[in-house]
């Protein structure tokens, strides 16, 4: 069982709940919450959602992966009645191992609607420095409600044939801890295969295993490089193992013929439903 530190805290009218990880360097979580704490003061806005994204919420990091904070922010009122609006990203310096960014949730409703999973495996992510639970559960609600199968299938199809042509498209060696940036959106796949009444997969890469079914062999060899990742700053550079680059391609060849069916447009409903959240969630946070 991992150990989680669990607090909850009041700020400016959000109820912020949290939870960390006792094995996450407590130092690092400082300085998140200080850039965190810096963002509110800097741009005015309010942080209803932060949480850690990456390798370490995915169940597959080592000694020495990044902190991947991402946030969803939301400006005072009157900053989105205006013909110049602001920018709807907020990008802090990469320094070191710490990356924190974070999206409006104007720019959060609107990919979510075109079908990026990213918004959902924030709102599922198990590692959280600071969420409002009324907007997380609303908005994860929303999200498995408006979710279309089809486009969060693009979605993982596109970003796994992405990863496999940049870090093992030529054929030759390569670092092995690249091979999960390629094989999570490949287990992700088989997951929507064996799951058709669903349409998000699970975040965390240990449970897409498990629910996904794959192939005796396949799963003992990326148990193996798990447990090596976890303990272990560099696994080596090596060709991808044949089963697993089999199983990929194979995956994402199924993929294509289910997924890939033209385009998709977006449901009014579902755009009405997202508007609405937008207008409760900047009257409830942006005054």
């Amino acid at each position: 069982m991992i150990s989680v530190r669990v607090s909850s805290l009041s700020f400016k009218g959000l109820i912020i709940i949290r939870f960390i990880p006792a094995s996450m360097d407590a130092s690092t979580v400082a300085l998140i919450d200080a850039r965190l704490a810096a963002i509110r003061r800097d741009h005015a806005v309010t942080v209803p959602l932060a949480i850690e994204s990456g390798s370490r919420a995915w169940g597959f990091p080592s000694p020495d992966s990044d902190y991947d904070c991402r946030f969803v922010f939301i400006r005072p009122i009157d900053r989105y009645l205006t013909p110049w609006p602001d920018r709807d990203v907020i990008e802090t310096p990469i320094e070191g191992d710490l990356d924190v960014n974070g999206w409006d949730l104007g720019k959060a409703l609107t990919l979510m609607l075109k079908g990026n999973a990213v918004i959902s495996e924030w709102l599922t992510s198990p590692i959280v420095y600071g969420a409002d639970p009324w907007f997380r559960d609303t908005f994860l609600a929303l999200a498995r409600r408006l979710a279309r199968r089809e486009l969060i299938g693009r979605h993982y199809l596109h970003l796994g044939e992405r990863q496999r042509r940049t870090y093992f498209g030529d054929g030759k060696e390569v670092a092995l801890k690249k091979i999960f940036y390629a094989l999570r959106p490949a287990i992700a796949l088989r997951w929507l295969q064996r799951h058709p009444g669903a349409a998000v997969p699970p975040m965390h890469f240990p449970t897409l295993i498990a629910e996904g079914e794959p192939p005796a062999e396949l799963a003992a060899l990326v148990g193996d490089l798990l447990a090596r990742k976890a303990i272990t700053r560099e696994l080596g550079v090596g060709p991808v193992p044949e089963p697993i680059a089999a199983f990929i391609d194979r995956e994402f060849e199924a993929a294509r013929e289910v997924f890939e069916t033209g385009p998709i447009p977006i449901d009014e409903r579902a755009k009405h439903e997202a508007e609405a959240f937008f207008r409760a969630a900047v009257e409830r946070f942006g005054r």
